[in-house]
């Protein structure tokens, strides 16, 4: 194939939105271990308030443990699923448990939310 030919597939692919069609929806977390992180390597915890597809952690509470968001066009697969949260946001949930990061980890590996008011790491 010549590269003119395969510019022009791919500018018409474009045009047309079928490349879309063909990209995999990342997961939003990888295991490190024995702990879910996120893409930044940023350890992800649960609510003991939250019930199964649901997130009780708004307002202030969601100031100081950011939900792990759902980017848009993702799709829920498997043990993964999307919440929908009381402010109409998307977060992404593991076997039904909401996942949170901690405004006090700093880098990659901080575990220090670890069993703070109702939070534990995503195991």
């Amino acid at each position: 194939m010549t590269k003119t030919y395969a510019a022009g597939i791919l500018i018409s692919a474009l045009a047309f939105g079928t490349v879309a069609a063909f990209a995999a929806t990342p997961e939003p977390a990888k295991l490190m271990g024995k702990v879910w992180v996120d893409a930044k390597g940023m350890s992800l915890y649960t609510f003991d308030k939250d019930t199964v597809g649901k997130s009780n952690c708004n307002d202030k509470c969601a100031t100081a443990w950011p939900p792990l968001m759902v980017a848009p066009n993702s799709v829920a697969s498997g043990d993964w699923t999307i919440v929908a949260r009381d402010d109409g946001s998307k977060q992404w949930a593991y076997e039904g448990k909401a996942l949170y990061l901690w405004m006090k980890d700093k880098k990659p590996g901080d575990v220090t939310g670890d069993g703070v008011n109702g939070f534990h790491l995503a195991k």
